[in-house]
């Protein structure tokens, strides 16, 4: 905290220059038509290896001296930290061991292995992985880079907000996830040195509390559980540095439901063709929720110009796959449901030509005399899936089938 802030933030910024992209800004009119206020995107999600850890871990391995480096590097990782420190290493010719818990997704492990550093899964969650990775630092004399708790580490981040600053000279507000802190805590640091007025707005998922619970507090406080699907900021303790930043330069905390996630990926993959990971999107998610959960937000004057982070971009295809699925039923898009038979000929054709009339095409279907609560009187249970154009016309199935004399059941 002694430091001077401001001349760390621009040799971080030199350092990274020819390493990480200045990302450029994008404007989304569909965000800001749907929140009322101009939202203009920093796509971290197409940096160097897919998120913003590039930066932290280049300008902490960029600080070491020789003898640091030929020791080798080691860390731990859920998966982009992971990425940053392996491709900085090979960068700065030392050798790097990634600790990463072992349900880290197959698509960051070999993304990891890829920019040629010695991945060890280890551990159920990232807890257990780090400390496994400090022991290995303590007993063979590696250089522990930390993912997040570091102050080398935090003012790569903080180049982020240095780029917002440089590139939209106007922004009003910063909506940055938190896992960790260390983007947090790095955009933060960078705003209120350089820019005061500017608003810094941390964003958790509802399943991740311990940033709520720490600032409601006064100190750190770890979560008794973490479940969300946003890994990225899936952290149970903050780190001691990164909370002592934003705890005095945080201006407001926005907590996000794994419904709010799911759809800011979907409309990303929609609206900007563009592929967010669920720790990304934790930003986006928030944006709708300012008005209403921001108290500091809804006082402030004027127009609000919001950028908000989106910090990663690594997501493996089985989960985006989930994520579009229960975003097209959230949206009343796709439409299951059940329906009991007379087990007679043409009734599933029947069916068929209602649904055809009801222009709601169908992607499967389970026919099954088996599964009828009244198969002993000849009854067939009938199980479709459609594609809808949302509620509306979910109720017109229903109501067409209802008319034809069914009962039909929706299950999703």
């Amino acid at each position: 905290m002694r430091h001077d802030h401001a001349a760390e933030l621009k040799l971080a910024a030199e350092r990274l220059e020819g390493t990480a992209k200045h990302t450029q800004i994008i404007a989304s009119p569909v965000l800001s038509e749907m929140t009322g206020h101009t939202i203009l995107l920093k796509p971290e999600n197409l940096q160097v290896t897919g998120s913003f850890k590039i930066r932290g871990a280049y300008n902490k391995i960029a600080s070491l001296t020789d003898d640091e480096l030929a020791r080798g590097i080691v860390t731990a990782s859920a998966g982009n930290h992971a990425q940053g420190v392996a491709y900085a290493a090979r960068e700065r010719g030392a050798k790097a061991t990634i600790l990463m818990p072992e349900i880290t997704p197959p698509l960051k492990v070999d993304a990891t292995k890829a920019y040629d550093a010695d991945v060890v899964l280890h551990g159920e969650v990232f807890d257990e992985a780090a400390a496994y990775a400090i022991e290995l630092s303590q007993n063979e004399g590696m250089t522990y880079v930390p993912p997040f708790d570091d102050y080398e580490v935090l003012c790569g981040q903080g180049t982020i907000a240095m780029e917002i600053l440089e590139d939209v000279p106007d922004v009003t507000d910063i909506v940055v996830p938190l896992g960790g802190g260390g983007l947090g805590a790095g955009v933060a640091l960078a705003v209120k040195t350089f820019r005061p007025d500017v608003r810094v707005i941390g964003a958790i998922p509802e399943g991740s509390p311990a940033w709520r619970k720490s600032l409601e507090a006064g100190r750190v406080v770890a979560a008794d559980k973490v479940v969300t699907s946003a890994e990225g900021v899936a952290v149970r303790r903050p780190g001691d540095l990164t909370f002592a930043l934003l705890n005095e330069f945080l201006d407001d905390l926005i907590e996000v439901s794994e419904r709010d996630i799911n759809e800011m990926i979907l409309l990303m993959l929609e609206k900007h063709k563009m592929v967010v990971e669920a720790a990304g999107a934790v930003s986006l998610a928030a944006l709708e929720h300012l008005n209403l959960r921001s108290r500091k937000f809804a006082e402030a004057e004027g127009e609000h110009v919001v950028v908000p982070i989106m910090s990663g971009g690594n997501i493996d295809t089985v989960t985006i796959g989930a994520v579009i699925q229960k975003g097209m039923i959230a949206r009343g898009r796709i439409m299951n449901f059940e329906v009991e038979l007379p087990d007679t000929p043409g009734q599933l054709v029947k069916v068929a030509t209602i649904l055809a009339k009801a222009r709601a095409n169908v992607i499967a279907l389970d026919h099954d005399q088996f599964k009828a609560n009244g198969h002993y009187t000849n009854s067939v249970a009938l199980g479709v899936t459609v594609e809808t154009n949302g509620p509306e016309h979910i109720e017109q199935v229903m109501q067409m089938m209802r008319d034809a004399g069914y009962t039909p059941k929706r299950i999703y």
